[in-house]
């Protein structure tokens, strides 16, 4: 399968600039980067897709025995890298991205150079010594409600993740980005995304890595990133003076200027 109508790839920018790719968080898709990537062009080249089963990604791609791991996903990061013949590439990754891009730069490190985690979560779970921000109560709440009625659940929790109150057209947007998202293929992304627990692969990583995350953030409390920072090896961390989980929408030009001063 052709990996760029999989992923519906889209590029821009400068074509021998360095290379940037963006993933995307659950529930969204491609077009929330256009922010970012509009500010990023002029100095980068940029690369886009849609995971399968989110955005403009090729239906007849979905296997749902495949994406009930993230290393599904990681596997279709590394197909897009090497069919593409990308080198050199900072992968920025947004949420659950984050951890796609440490699984994939974990298992084949020679075709990146940086890692970016934008408000990066390795579990969602609290555990023993660790705050994740959620009870297994919680998330068994959460996948319930979504599962027994997913347009009401995407109305009523993404302007909660999105984090602005008072600038409800961001929120609107992302429930408008997760309400287009199939019901039956997100409860798969939506179990995959809040029931994994990627921290022993934190130590895998081997590349330079920068870490943001945004000063309040109801899905990945600040303990989180601290938790990332400290666990991969020589990494930065930047706070945003920012609320919620997708400042990509909610203050791109400062995320757009970290990934920038991080990926040159």
């Amino acid at each position: 399968m052709d990996v760029r109508v999989r992923n519906n790839v889209t590029i821009s920018g400068v074509e021998d600039g360095p290379t940037v790719m963006l993933a995307h968080g659950f529930g969204c898709d491609q077009h929330l980067w256009r922010l970012v990537a509009k500010q990023l062009d002029p100095h980068f080249r940029v690369v886009m897709f849609d995971h399968v089963g989110s955005g403009s990604s090729d239906p007849a791609a979905w296997d749902a025995q495949r994406y009930a791991s993230l290393d599904g996903y990681a596997q279709d990061v590394l197909d897009l890298v090497r069919d593409l013949d990308l080198r050199d590439v900072v992968f920025v990754g947004h949420s659950v991205a984050a951890m796609i891009g440490v699984l994939a730069v974990a298992s084949d490190p020679s075709r990146f150079s940086k890692l970016v985690l934008l408000t990066p979560s390795p579990r969602y779970l609290d555990d023993d010594g660790y705050r994740g921000g959620f009870t297994r109560r919680d998330i068994d709440e959460l996948l319930e409600s979504l599962e027994s009625n997913y347009l009401g659940w995407s109305r009523q929790l993404a302007p909660v993740i999105m984090g602005t109150p008072e600038r409800p057209e961001l929120g609107d947007e992302l429930t408008d980005s997760f309400c287009r998202t199939d019901p039956s293929r997100a409860r798969v992304f939506a179990r995959t995304t809040f029931l994994s627990d990627n921290r022993a692969d934190l130590g895998r990583v081997r590349v330079p890595t920068l870490v943001i995350e945004c000063a309040h953030d109801s899905l990945a409390p600040r303990e989180v990133g601290a938790y990332v920072h400290e666990h991969i090896a020589g990494s930065r961390l930047v706070t945003l003076d920012a609320a919620g989980h997708c400042p990509q929408l909610s203050a791109p030009d400062a995320t757009a200027d970290a990934i920038a001063v991080f990926a040159r």
